[in-house]
């Protein structure tokens, strides 16, 4: 029943809330100007409101396209067909680089990337496995494989996401998995098969998308992490994470299960670094407008260059894990030292 309260009471709110943001819009225009000279920070009021107008207008749009192909479809009868999942694909596309560039505009972001371009091997299904830190990162990484790459993404996303009335709908069309932090949601599904359903039947312009770390980086969860491989006996896996102080341990399973669901895949391995120490709403605010470089580093594994027995594979997920961990210490920001003394100054 939980997912009826979305359908006829979120998504609804949605649209509303959208309305209401433009039809207020002059006043909410006039309160945060009045606004800008008492708070600190170059218009950060008007960037949020602005930003909140642009995604909930989209996410508007999206819900309306989305109802009519529902009815389209035959009240949703072949709404899964491949007709209707290729205008879904396309229809993702366009309001995320509607919302992408606008959010970049704003916030002052810039983006560079570094390695192997995906489409160097034409024709190769992909599993993308990427670091998860800083606000919107899985954004970003959804816009690059779509429009950059043209891929496909197949999602592995937490359930908590089902309450955005967008990603709700679209993701219950496309090839993708809502997953509690407990495991599965379905009845009689393990979390890898699951990973391993989704990742079946690959084609040469798909790339599924997996976040082997379960959640953003966080001092907290890096610490819990460690806790819970000593309390599994594994003691020499919880001193290589003590060592990597930029990511959190790899949880290998459902990346595992995607590898052998899907044997004729490439890896792809994905680090970046720029937005990673806003852990909080409060070092988002602080930082806006953002005026920031976000460096994205691509690197792809052969799957001949993989190995084929699980303890080797998880060997090998944690020795790439640590390269990453070390490619982020390399390439923090040079104002990143200043940015923590100040932090600490503020809490002081």
């Amino acid at each position: 029943m939980i997912w009826l309260l979305r359908r006829l009471v979120v998504a609804p709110a949605m649209i509303l809330l959208a309305v209401a943001l433009w039809v207020l819009l002059p006043f909410w225009l006039i309160v945060a100007a009045a606004l800008v000279p008492v708070l600190p920070g170059r218009w950060r009021l008007l960037r949020i409101l602005w930003l909140l107008v642009v995604g909930a207008t989209a996410e508007s749009v999206l819900l309306v396209i989305l109802f009519g192909w529902w009815v389209a479809s035959g009240f949703g009868r072949r709404i899964r067909a491949p007709y209707w999942q290729g205008l879904h694909y396309d229809l993702v596309q366009g309001l995320t680089y509607v919302v992408f560039q606008e959010s970049r505009r704003v916030l002052a972001l810039r983006i560079e990337t570094d390695g192997p371009d995906p489409h160097a091997h034409p024709g190769r299904p992909l599993i993308v496995a990427s670091r998860h830190a800083g606000p919107g990162d899985s954004l970003i990484l959804v816009h690059a494989l779509m429009h950059w790459y043209d891929r496909e993404p197949r999602v592995v996303l937490k359930d908590t996401l089902a309450w955005d009335p967008a990603v709700d709908v679209v993701m219950h069309r496309i090839p993708s998995r809502f997953v509690s932090s407990g495991g599965s949601r379905r009845p009689g599904k393990t979390f890898e098969s699951q990973i391993a359903d989704l990742a079946r039947d690959l084609d040469e312009n798909d790339a599924f998308v997996i976040f082997p770390e379960g959640g953003n980086f966080t001092p907290e969860r890096r610490r819990r992490g460690i806790e819970r491989l000593r309390r599994l006996g594994l003691e020499r896996m919880a001193r290589r994470a003590e060592r990597m102080t930029h990511v959190l341990a790899p949880r290998p399973g459902g990346l595992l299960a995607a590898l052998d669901a899907a044997p004729d895949a490439d890896v792809v391995l994905v680090a970046h670094t720029g937005l990673d120490h806003m852990l909080t709403v409060r070092d988002v605010w602080r930082e806006l407008p953002m005026d920031k470089v976000l460096t994205m580093r691509w690197w792809q594994v052969p799957r001949g260059d993989i190995p084929t027995q699980r303890d080797a594979q998880i060997e090998w997920l944690f020795g790439w894990w640590e390269q990453i961990d070390g490619w982020i210490a390399e390439h923090q920001p040079r104002d990143l030292a200043r940015r923590r003394s100040r932090r600490t100054a503020e809490v002081g």
